[in-house]
């Protein structure tokens, strides 16, 4: 099963005014094929420049990185990526927009609508292919952003806080959504959270980082069977208050 990123004491280096940034300190990341990992800390410690360097857009400075067994250079055809903001062109309809993201597979246009087509019905998008983005609510275009993305069957899927701009409500409704399309597609995950509760009801793996410059610093296996509630499962409520008490050692000591 490909999908394997393995990380040995990467480190990642940018020039300041002043100097020498370390924006990531020396770490070691394992992600397993088809696993779904989350990875949480403080603002400013580094886990969307860990995530750029798995996707190939930020350099190591030193150390390894590799996507099963290569190593990385740039961006790949085996990573998809999904921000917090859309990234929708305004001028394409949905299925469009899913489209798009086929064009550098060399597909005929039939072989994309098609693909694009059955992507959008993952997500329930269906009966809205030929909307645009504006007459879409925020929670339809973080589907089309999935569904673009899913639709070219990346071996992984970088995402970072995907749901942070939508409503309590319309989260947990695209989490539902986000594992069902992940467990069908077994795509290798890495989701970029500040949300404690939405890692734990997540992942398979939650990974903390410390304050910058970030490194990893605890690591948490869940076993739990989804959906997860912490109702279900009162060991996560254990879990949770580690992670915040890593997260906000001054917070916990008061």
């Amino acid at each position: 099963m490909k999908g394997h990123v393995s990380a040995r004491q990467l480190s990642i280096r940018f020039e300041g005014r002043d100097g020498p940034v370390t924006a990531l300190a020396p770490t070691d990341l394992d992600l397993k094929p088809g696993t779904f990992t989350a990875l949480i800390g403080p603002s400013g410690c580094g886990k969307s420049t860990l995530m750029n360097a798995i996707g190939g857009f930020v350099p190591a400075s030193s150390g390894s990185l590799t996507l099963d067994g290569e190593e990385i250079t740039g961006p790949s055809e085996k990573v998809g990526v999904i921000f917090q903001q859309y990234a929708l062109f305004p001028w394409f309809t949905a299925l469009d927009n899913v489209r798009f993201g086929l064009k550098r597979f060399g597909l005929s246009r039939a072989e994309e609508t098609a693909r694009a087509m059955a992507a959008l019905e993952e997500v329930g998008l269906t009966a809205h292919r030929d909307k645009y983005p504006q007459a879409l609510s925020g929670g339809m275009k973080q589907r089309v952003a999935i569904a673009r993305t899913f639709a070219f069957g990346p071996e992984v899927m970088l995402m970072d806080e995907p749901f942070g701009a939508l409503d309590a409500q319309t989260r947990l409704i695209m989490h539902a959504l986000l594992i069902r399309v992940w467990q069908k597609h077994k795509a290798t995950v890495l989701f970029v959270t500040h949300d404690v509760d939405e890692a734990l009801l997540l992942a398979d793996h939650v990974h903390v980082m410390s304050a910058a410059p970030g490194r990893l610093i605890r690591q948490y296996d869940l076993p739990q069977s989804r959906p997860r509630t912490m109702r279900d499962a009162p060991e996560l409520l254990d879990i949770r208050e580690e992670i915040i008490g890593l997260l906000h050692p001054a917070a916990v000591s008061v």
